[in-house]
């Protein structure tokens, strides 16, 4: 019988090894009739493959995160090492996203500053012609301080958790969820008030929707993360010294702060043409 490593680990290194998990498996092949039933149903209609892709995707999602919430509350299994590990791997992840959005901003100030480039232009200027955009210091600044503001509330639940301060620990998640349900409202509003179409627009409402959509399906997925931890603080799965869980919530939220502050400078305010009356 193996020895008791540290932390009430079975093992004789502080290392995790996973359990088998039917997860992985499945999740590729409900990814996989995810993907092909986007495809049907953009070519032939056909919703069926789309609507089990879809449902088997969430049915794995909940169940391998639910495994994983167990396994964070198993004593042994998230030894130092391994919460080390996880936090290099979330590192790595919002590099990534960094440079996803690099993407965009790049497709961004190629047209912006290089508008010749922009087909059919009859003018080289930015924003094209006939394109009317938002007044930065309207909305779009408003939901500027809201996100700054969340920024604050979710530093202000990672101090109290440091300091085993539980209810300020709820409160300033449930503020922090609240907040990014504020942000997503005003901008599915922006949006419907917009003054450029979402479809057929041109190069400049492609290169809008796209980052700030992308940002705001980010902030969404923020917003879920965030809710998970709420739920969990109130059900006591965090301490001080133990909660990378809501780590990593905290540090893709301001991830997702920093992004919405480059695309406000960038595109609402450098990027700014003939103003859209309110």
């Amino acid at each position: 019988m193996a020895s008791t490593g540290q932390g009430g680990s079975p093992y004789k290194h502080p290392y995790h090894l996973v359990d088998p998990s039917p997860w992985p498996l499945l999740a590729a092949f409900a990814a996989g009739l995810l993907v092909t039933g986007i495809i049907l149903q953009a070519h032939y209609g056909m919703v069926w493959p789309l609507v089990l892709g879809a449902a088997g995707t969430l049915v794995c999602m909940f169940g391998w995160w639910r495994d994983v919430l167990k396994e964070s509350m198993t004593p042994g299994m998230h030894t130092s090492v391994v919460r080390l590990g996880m936090r290099y791997g979330m590192i790595l992840f919002i590099a990534s996203e960094v440079m996803f959005f690099v993407a965009f901003f790049w497709a961004y100030f190629h047209f912006a500053l290089y508008p010749e480039h922009v087909s059919g232009a009859t003018q080289a200027i930015w924003p094209p012609q006939g394109i009317k955009t938002f007044d930065p210091f309207h909305l779009p600044f408003l939901n500027t301080m809201i996100l700054l503001l969340s920024g604050c509330t979710v530093t202000w639940a990672h101090h109290a958790l440091l300091h085993n301060d539980r209810k300020g620990l709820i409160v300033g998640l449930a503020l922090t969820v609240l907040l990014g349900m504020i942000f997503t409202g005003l901008q599915a509003w922006e949006y419907a008030v917009a003054p450029f179409p979402f479809v057929d627009g041109g190069v400049y409402p492609s290169t809008f929707y796209l980052a700030t959509g992308f940002h705001g399906f980010h902030v969404i997925v923020g917003t879920i993360f965030l809710a998970v931890c709420l739920f969990r603080a109130i059900a006591g799965h965090f301490t001080p010294e133990k909660h990378f869980g809501f780590e990593a919530a905290a540090w893709y939220w301001h991830f997702v702060d920093v992004v919405w502050l480059f695309l406000f400078v960038s595109i609402y305010w450098w990027g700014a043409g003939e103003i859209a009356p309110h």
